[in-house]
């Protein structure tokens, strides 16, 4: 059991509300499904365009025409989805391919053929913490949208009112601490007025790094953790244990 008695509570997804084997065996694979479809009938909506462009940067291109210059449109999208497979295939957590990751889900979600996997003691957390007077807010490499969708259709049913904001990493990289500053800054909170609870250690160190207190998310199923990384670990958010603030 850990004790906060600040006013705000930030939350990863992956490996904390949520088993990484969802996100692994279920949501990855309805992307690498449906990536050809969704990219024909979508390639020229705007919210797609978007997303395609921020691919291209994230390659190192300035924007998908000139990342595409000289190839047809059938080997722009061969392109594309070859660079779509590589990304994931790293566990890449880069920002083009985490938006155009939450437009495909978004489908599924909306179909009711996606329904996310949260641990049974969230929805009592998120409901406590409010009833309380905290804020929570989600930190997520995966984009603000596939965040709203995840949280508005879970196995618990729609949990999205529980949040107060969505942050994804084009605030910045989840394990840089200005990340977590800016976080801090927009939330208009002290840092040490946020818990960040996590899986990732690295995450974890910056959060700390820019003031904010911690806790190691110790999931079944989530990656062993090394001895000596000094953040508190719980294996529930039950175990946070929230204290009046003076």
């Amino acid at each position: 059991m850990i004790e906060h008695a600040g006013r705000g509570i930030l939350l990863d997804v992956e490996g904390t509300t949520s088993s990484a084997s969802f996100v692994y065996d279920v949501m990855f694979p309805f992307v690498r499904r449906e990536l050809d479809r969704f990219l024909a009938e979508r390639w020229e909506s705007p919210d797609v365009e978007s997303a395609l462009n921020r691919l291209a940067l994230d390659a190192g291109a300035d924007s998908l025409p000139s990342w595409c210059s000289g190839l047809s449109p059938d080997e722009c999208c061969a392109r594309v989805r070859d660079e779509v497979h590589r990304l994931m295939d790293s566990d890449a957590k880069t920002t083009g391919l985490k938006q155009l990751q939450g437009l495909i889900w978004q489908a599924g979600f909306e179909s009711g053929e996606l329904k996310a996997h949260v641990y049974d003691d969230v929805p009592h957390a998120l409901r406590s913490w409010n009833e309380h007077g905290r804020e929570v807010r989600v930190y997520s490499s995966g984009s603000t949208l596939a965040q709203r969708l995840f949280f508005g259709h879970t196995s618990h049913g729609n949990l999205l009112n529980h949040f107060s904001g969505h942050y994804d990493t084009t605030i910045g990289p989840k394990k840089e601490s200005a990340s977590y500053s800016r976080i801090a800054a927009d939330w208009g909170l002290a840092p040490s007025e946020i818990l960040f609870a996590s899986d990732v250690v690295a995450e974890l160190d910056a959060a700390r790094a820019a003031g904010m207190q911690t806790a190691l998310c110790l999931r079944p199923g989530n990656a062993p953790v090394a001895p000596g990384h000094g953040h508190p670990a719980i294996q529930s958010l039950a175990d946070i244990a929230l204290m009046q603030s003076h």
